[in-house]
């Protein structure tokens, strides 16, 4: 759809006064009595008077039903402000001109300080009248200027963020030959762009055309590929093809930083556009930047997960089924058979054994492929070069690529960095070190050497799945985690490393830098009892705080209520609430007194409010005149003799202290505090608290608020009795519900066991999956939902290392009946009048529901073609507890593009477990969202966290 509508006033220059630069903007579906912005303002009035006389209908109103007409004068007294690039006549005449006679509130005029100095000695009451003036108050006058300085005064860094459309054009040449005739695709890089859509140019053909948005780069992201772009509308074979391009272009502070940070005083938006045209003469190819191989230390394995990415050319869904190795002393074999859909990327995932030491500098491997139509079939030859280290030894190492499974099936690599000295009988615990946003550390060095090699511990570098991941949270958060785990595993699995193996499950001290600073945060206080102690460095506290969103278009529309609920998705992000949860553990917080990027207040305020819940080993160090990085931020005596003091006199085995408050918002990504856990909320998206007394006598006092179950690890409790209320509950053997945990569950006034899974409060939740993501479209495979399949699964490669299957709805129904679902979460994408929808919503497990092909929510009757309907739904498969399917239901294409806009690829994305979108939201943003909520602990409707606006 159109973002603007653009009015040329002048677009010349020089001596012709009636044809220079100026244009007028509005938003395409306001109208120009809402106000307009003029871009440059060379020639003026005059101009337009003459526009006007040619075409007096020029600014007719889209829902008047008259045909009004407006004079220049008038047009000119509806502007808001003036854009100015520079001060030259031929931009600024027509300004100067119209100045007196401007009608209407006083408009701003925006340009860089230079400009507007400028400008002042022409509104100088020597060559013009005075007009102008920087008095915001001040309404005699009829310009106001302003400059960036002016917005950040009062609003800071949120007035710098801002959102912008870029449009340009590409032109497809016809080929030289028509032997074939087959249109092709395009390669699209966007680089620090948010999105891009691609449009035919011919105003006839756009007129019910509905865009498909692609997601852009816009981090900028490590060994990403560039995505297959099918053209809107096929080339002319005869002559050159134009296409419209539209970018989606958005300045994040957290991205691009404080312009202010490099001497200047706008935020400058720097985009890379990359456009190829792609070879189609091959079934796939293989991208070796994205292969997962481990590194071998004197000839052993440092993993056994290995991964061959390809991808795929062929309009038609590919399967590889078999691979074989042309080298003795390893074998690879394939983890399953995986299909890849067209244009898609995978990394197929292959389990690695030795027989005997391998020392040559590849792997060469041969992998069948075949087509699902049965057409094409090819083995293709894959080279996987190997590092090889030498053993380390006390004064001789390097980092180690080692490798495991995540999810079950997805090669994933980290790095470690051994310990001078082996462990023998006393294993330290491991510290693991989370990397800043942006640090891609396999091909930046400086992370790894950031830390001094330790005398006891391994050095653990997760990737957090990308260089940005999810902040450490979702996939991110278990990434991290898994590579404590897996390391583990690889230690045990070789003998000549075993003095150097550290404990199973083992308790780490974690460490971070900026977004992994804050990502140590959020690692200890939601999973408390695997952390001996923290030392996160210029940490910001979460995203709210960081950038607020005051100036967000959509703050302007929403109603409080929505807003409150919609804000609830983020609170499990909110590592300042969850502070109660690290009151007994040592922290030592890390900052430069002159931060640029994270102000060091952040950092205060953590160990502010840990001091206020009774934090006694809390503490900051701030180090003056050194800003956001800076190469001793951990070596340094006092951070290292902290460090020494964790891992030498630290327990290994977490405090029991008597007195304690666990707090939690979302069960699913939380871990347990001195052995106790809370397992599901009486109001999902709220707060929990669990406050925790035990005595002398081992009876524990608890008092819960917002808790529907809890459980106790009585190996890390030393509680023998649990008094809630007036009742006072034996830990008895009857009431176990397995070896390890107590399980209460707290209704009214009684107490039972139960196993019930919590479900998730917000939309992120469906990235946390046990295997690859499963997206289900519709049996047409050339369809609208097979496209935004696409997309989503370039994304979440791009974003998270996350692989995804496209399955179609005819598979699914046969694995529904049969029991042989794929393991992970599942995506619905289509219409609620499929079969899979309708099988799943029939079995009533949430509120949603379809009569006839109508779908409802709670009574809500959802028929309007527009509105569409995204939302958590618990798996089909009953024994998964942890499953989750995500239903993409839409009307039509302009809904579903809509929807597949809220999947929740980056952070920050403010999606509960359900929402229902109209067409407003194309202008007024979350303002045009019908309904929001959470689902109940049940999965049913929940009153007191949902809400209808119309």
């Amino acid at each position: 759809m159109p973002a603007f509508d653009l009015v040329v006033v002048g677009a010349g220059g020089g001596p012709d006064e009636t044809n220079l630069s100026a244009y007028l903007f509005k938003p395409h579906d306001a109208e120009w009595d809402d106000g307009a912005l003029a871009l440059e303002a060379g020639s003026a009035q005059g101009a337009l008077a003459a526009i006007l006389h040619q075409n007096p209908l020029l600014f007719k109103s889209r829902n008047s039903p008259t045909q009004k007409t407006y004079t220049a004068p008038e047009i000119y007294s509806l502007l808001r402000c003036f854009l100015i690039t520079h001060a030259h006549l031929d931009h600024i005449s027509g300004l100067v001109l119209s100045a007196g006679s401007l009608k209407g509130p006083r408009k701003r005029i925006y340009a860089t300080k230079e400009t507007l100095n400028d400008l002042e000695t022409v509104f100088s009451d020597r060559i013009w009248p005075n007009l102008a003036s920087w008095n915001e108050d001040d309404e005699k006058y009829k310009l106001l200027y302003s400059q960036w300085k002016t917005l950040r005064a009062t609003e800071g860094w949120a007035a710098l963020q801002h959102h912008a459309v870029l449009r340009t054009t590409l032109t497809i040449y016809p080929p030289s030959s028509l032997g074939n005739a087959q249109a092709p695709h395009l390669l699209v890089n966007l680089i620090h762009g948010s999105f891009f859509t691609i449009l035919p140019s011919d105003p006839g053909e756009r007129r019910f055309f509905v865009p498909q948005w692609y997601a852009g780069n816009i981090y900028d992201m490590e060994r990403a590929l560039p995505r297959a772009v099918e053209l809107p509308t096929p080339p002319n074979l005869r002559k050159p093809t134009v296409y419209e391009i539209f970018i989606s272009a958005d300045y994040e502070i957290r991205l691009f930083g404080d312009p202010a940070a490099k001497g200047e005083e706008i935020p400058i938006q720097t985009i890379r556009l990359d456009i190829q045209l792609e070879a189609q003469n091959e079934l796939l190819v293989h991208e070796p930047s994205l292969d997962v191989v481990c590194d071998f230390v004197d000839g052993k394995a440092f993993g056994n997960a290995f991964g061959i990415a390809l991808r795929s050319l062929l309009q038609s869904f590919l399967l590889i089924i078999a691979s074989k190795l042309l080298q003795k002393a390893v074998v690879l074999t394939i983890k399953r058979d995986t299909v890849i859909a067209p244009t898609q990327t995978r990394i197929v995932p292959f389990s690695l054994s030795q027989s005997d030491v391998f020392r040559l500098p590849n792997i060469d491997a041969e992998l069948e492929v075949i087509s699902r139509d049965g057409l094409h079939k090819k083995i293709i030859t894959v080279i996987l070069p190997v590092h090889h280290q030498c053993p380390w030894n006390q004064t001789s190492y390097q980092p180690i690529k080692a490798t495991y499974f995540y999810a079950l099936e997805m090669p994933t690599a980290f790095l470690v960095v051994p310990p001078v000295l082996q462990s023998f009988d006393k294993k330290s615990p491991p510290i693991l070190a989370l990397h800043g946003a942006g640090v891609d550390i396999f091909d930046q060095s400086f992370w790894t050497q950031s830390i001094p090699r330790n005398k006891r511990s391994w050095l653990v570098f997760p990737s957090g799945r990308t260089s940005w991941g999810l902040d450490w949270h979702g996939p991110s958060a278990q990434d991290a985690w898994a590579t404590i785990d897996s390391l583990f595993e690889i230690l045990q699995a070789n003998t000549d490393w075993k003095h150097w193996e550290i404990d199973s499950n083992a308790r780490v001290v974690l460490v971070g830098h900026s977004n992994g600073g804050q990502g140590a945060w959020y690692l200890a206080s939601r999973y408390p009892d695997r952390v001996v102690g923290v030392i996160p460095a210029a940490a910001y506290i979460k995203s709210q705080a960081y950038i607020p969103w005051t100036m967000s278009r959509s703050a302007h529309y929403t109603d409080p209520a929505l807003r409150a609920i919609l804000d609830s998705s983020l609170t499990p992000d909110d590592n300042d609430l969850h502070l109660s949860n690290l009151v007994d553990i040592p922290v030592l917080a890390v900052h430069g007194g002159n931060d640029t990027n994270v102000p060091v207040w952040h950092s205060r305020e953590y160990v502010s409010i840990l001091k206020t819940l009774g934090a006694k080993n809390a503490s900051i160090r701030e180090v003056p005149n050194e800003d956001h990085w800076f190469s001793s931020v951990f070596d340094n005596e006092q951070v290292q003799g902290f460090l020494e003091t964790l891992l030498v006199t630290e327990p290994r085995s977490p405090r029991s202290p008597k007195d304690f408050t666990l707090t939690v918002s979302d069960p699913r990504a939380s871990g347990t505090l001195h052995g106790w856990k809370v397992e599901s909320l009486i109001f999902p998206g709220r707060l929990a608290l669990l406050r925790v007394k035990i005595d002398e006598a081992g009876s524990a006092q608890v008092i819960v608020s917002n808790v529907h179950s809890f459980s106790l690890d009585r190996c890390l409790s030393v509680c023998k009795s649990v008094q809630i209320g007036a009742s006072l509950i034996p830990i008895s053997s009857e009431r176990v519900i397995t070896d390890e945990y107590f399980i209460l569950v707290l209704q009214a006034d009684t107490v039972k066991g139960s196993q019930e899974k919590h479900p998730p409060a917000r939309l992120q939740s469906i990235l946390s999956s046990n295997g690859p993501i499963s997206f289900i479209i519709s049996n047409d495979t050339n369809s609208r939902e097979l496209s935004v399949a696409l997309r989503l699964a370039h994304d979440l490669q791009i974003y998270h290392r996350l692989d995804s299957g496209i399955l179609r709805e005819s598979e699914v129904q046969v694995h529904l009946q049969d029991g042989r679902l794929p393991p992970g979460n599942l995506v619905f994408i289509g219409k609620q009048s499929s079969a899979f929808p309708r099988t799943l919503l029939s079995e009533k497990r949430t509120p949603f529901e379809i009569k006839g092909n109508v779908l409802g929510l709670n009574g809500q009757v959802l028929d309007d073609p527009n509105t569409g309907s995204i939302f958590l739904h618990p798996h089909p498969d009953r024994k998964d507890l942890d499953g989750l399917v995500l239903f993409v239901l839409s009307n039509n294409h302009e809904s579903l593009e809509r929807l597949a806009r809220l999947f929740p690829i980056r952070t920050g994305v403010v999606a509960p477990s359900w929402i229902v979108t109209s067409s407003l939201s194309n202008r007024i943003g979350t303002g045009g969202i019908r309904g929001t909520g959470l689902w109940s602990q049940s999965w049913g409707w929940n009153d007191a966290s949902s809400t209808w606006i119309w």
